[in-house]
């Protein structure tokens, strides 16, 4: 029976319904006629099918259809829908599985998940729920395992990253470059969305997996490297750009003070966790570790459980202006811990590079300046942190 109410918001959204399909016999023909009953804005596309796939899309003429001679990959077949139906004047698309695990009769939850949102630069991903009997072990995993990637890659945590069930801003992605074209296509554009602006968000949906019925095409050394590889590089990507980017996105926005004001002294974090992430930056900044102090200050931030935002900010100490001189008093330093007498001029180190000629030098009184500053620095920060917050507390009667 046809929902006339999503058929109705589904065109007003300029929303459209993709299904890719690659030999999934069984289950095609009911997912297509379950999308029926709430629109004809759909588009198929069948990536290389080797069995009847195209004999059954034969009764579904009257839709958009796309057709590859040979299988090309999830990605690469929701890529070419996606600029299908954005040349088509969509602005959102659907896409659901063909395997039929996901319920057709969701299709209004994401509807109205947009509606009621007041950011329309959304991205909505449906939550399974993983924890019931009939889902095997090895999504369960696999989805956890893929959780974890992605807040640590956008800094959103999600319940579901993996399902296919979703909701897409299509006129937002357009302008993002997308390289992968099997199941790792999925990951690569929900983190690519978050990077860019598009919120991204979980709803719940039903999920069936009928072992008689589904046919899976993930294939788990495969499609599991590609994955691990994407993921790998993506992190990578995170901490050497997308992080200093949105860091300093902030501080230009706020302002130097600010942002002092709100991310560091107004942060909710404990005064010894603030002072401990102020330390590390410190640290971090002044060590001998040139292009990949930004990795090694957010990794440890991470690991520690700091705040990312204090530690990486802190860890700028070593911004150009400053280096000569974080230079030569770690040489001075460290010629002073070893008994050297080797002495040069300032404006030897970037004219002459005079210090690498005594790396050892330099690399003893970098560690124990680092160490140094970094106490002395976050002993400080603490016991200011800690006389603004009791500063702020009103005491009360009785």
């Amino acid at each position: 029976m046809k929902d006339i109410t999503t058929h109705h918001k589904l065109s007003s959204l300029k929303c459209c319904v993709i299904i890719p399909t690659f030999n999934n016999p069984k289950t095609l023909q009911r997912v297509i006629n379950g999308v029926l009953n709430y629109t004809e804005n759909i588009i198929i596309v069948n990536d290389g099918s080797t069995d009847n796939t195209s004999k059954i899309l034969e009764s579904f003429y009257e839709l958009e259809q796309i057709h590859f001679e040979e299988n090309k990959g999830k990605g690469k077949a929701l890529r070419t829908a996606f600029k299908h139906a954005e040349n088509l004047g969509y602005h959102y698309a659907i896409t659901i599985d063909s395997d039929g695990q996901h319920f057709p009769e969701d299709i209004p939850q994401f509807i109205e998940a947009l509606e009621s949102s007041e950011d329309k630069n959304l991205l909505l991903i449906g939550a399974r729920n993983m924890s019931q009997e009939s889902v095997p072990k090895k999504s369960s995993f696999g989805n956890k395992f893929s959780n974890f990637w992605y807040w640590a890659e956008t800094g959103i945590k999600l319940q579901d990253t993996q399902s296919g069930f979703r909701l897409y801003p299509i006129q937002h992605l357009k302008n993002l470059k997308f390289y992968t074209s099997k199941f790792e296509f999925e990951i690569e554009v929900i983190v690519k969305s978050a990077w860019s602006g598009t919120s991204v968000k979980n709803i719940p949906i039903q999920v069936l997996y009928d072992e008689d019925e589904r046919v899976s095409h993930f294939r788990p050394f495969k499609d599991f490297t590609r994955i691990s590889i994407l993921n790998t590089w993506l992190v990578i990507l995170t901490l050497l750009y997308i992080k200093p980017r949105d860091f300093f996105r902030k501080l230009k926005k706020k302002g130097f003070k600010r942002f002092i004001t709100e991310d560091v002294i107004g942060s909710k974090d404990s005064p010894q966790k603030k002072a401990l992430s102020i330390a590390l930056g410190i640290f971090i900044g002044i060590t001998p570790l040139w292009g990949v102090q930004t990795v090694t200050v957010i990794f440890l931030a991470l690991i520690f459980k700091l705040n990312k935002t204090i530690a990486f900010a802190f860890s700028n100490i070593s911004f150009p202006p400053f280096i000569p001189f974080i230079i030569f008093t770690s040489f001075q330093l460290g010629n002073f811990i070893l008994g050297e007498n080797v002495t040069f001029h300032i404006t030897e180190i970037v004219a002459d590079f005079e210090v690498l000629k005594h790396l050892k030098s330099y690399i003893v009184g970098s560690l124990a300046l680092a160490s140094l500053s970094a106490i002395f620095i976050g002993i400080l920060s603490y016991l200011l942190f800690f006389f603004f917050e009791n500063k702020n507390v009103i005491p009360t009667n009785g």
